[in-house]
């Protein structure tokens, strides 16, 4: 056994050892976009595909299908930084006054619908004072970590750089990967990596078409019912909710509830009842739309 490992350790598979080593080591600060390329590459092949058949070169159409993806997302997240932003330079920057007064009219709203003898024994000015601090302080936070990705703009850039390239590389040369990878499989055991490979095409396809798309869904419905239910940024709302849908733990109940309480504490009690229900109605939806989707 000794002579044997003797004989595969040759200087050539030493140098081979040594530069795979070196190639990990550069590779591994980056390695989570290659990975996230790679699984995006598998979702934008299909569209690549098509529209490579209506203009037959390859690297336009690849180059197409990314943009086609990515610009939707690019808008989101702007229509995000934007809507928060706004908030607040108007609430801590712009105009604090007119936060105050509305903070002290919320308050005074929620303590004349207490009873008498609850409202009597609470100090107005105390919780003017506790909650401006607190959401001063998160306001605070909020802007930081946005100073703190301004800082790192550049890091931030190579590594959407990476993820592009990722993404273009493993559209056009995926299949040539996965013969790379299959010819090292033993002929005994090819079978069993061909229905492994299909399982995992089968999973990331109820990834693709069952998660994110119910969240599309969730998010629009939200959208519109947040709207028609008069509250002034229902379409950020709405796409807060979509990416909320996104995490399995929560789903769309942390923005409905923090609605209804809102509503609650400013007396406002049939929206209350009308958005607890509506909010139901999107967690029942869920259970509907997500298995209707994967199941296809």
């Amino acid at each position: 056994m000794e002579k044997d490992l003797k004989e595969y350790i040759t200087p050539p598979v030493l140098l081979i050892l040594f530069l795979l080593g070196i190639s990990v080591m550069i590779v591994s600060p980056v390695l989570n976009m290659v990975i996230l390329g790679a699984i995006l590459a598998y979702a934008i092949r299909p569209l690549a595909r098509k529209i490579t058949s209506k203009i037959k070169f390859k690297s336009i159409s690849i180059f197409l299908a990314v943009i086609l993806v990515m610009i939707p997302l690019v808008i989101l997240i702007a229509y995000i930084i934007s809507v928060i932003s706004g908030v607040l330079s108007e609430v801590l920057i712009v105009n604090p006054t007119g936060f105050n007064l509305n903070l002290d009219t919320i308050i005074n709203q929620m303590i004349n619908n207490l009873p008498a003898d609850v409202s009597s024994s609470i100090d107005a000015a105390t919780i003017k004072s506790s909650l401006s601090t607190f959401i001063t302080d998160i306001g605070n936070v909020i802007l930081d970590y946005i100073v703190s990705l301004a800082s790192k703009l550049l890091s931030i850039s190579v590594d959407l750089f990476i993820l592009f390239a990722s993404i273009y590389y493993f559209i056009r040369d995926g299949d040539k990967c996965y013969n790379f990878v299959e010819s090292f499989i033993p002929r005994e055991s090819k079978d069993f990596f061909t229905r492994t490979v299909n399982s995992v095409k089968d999973v990331l396809k109820s990834i693709f078409y069952g998660h994110f798309l119910t969240s599309l869904i969730i998010g629009v419905i939200a959208a519109i019912g947040y709207s028609l239910l008069g509250y002034s940024q229902g379409v950020f709302l709405g796409v807060i909710t979509g990416i909320f849908q996104l995490i399995p733990v929560f789903g769309p109940w942390p923005i409905y509830w923090t609605l209804a309480i809102v509503d609650l504490l400013s007396g406002n009690y049939v929206r209350v009842v009308i958005v607890l229900l509506f909010g139901f109605f999107l967690s029942l939806s869920d259970m509907y739309i997500r298995p209707a989707l994967s199941s296809h």
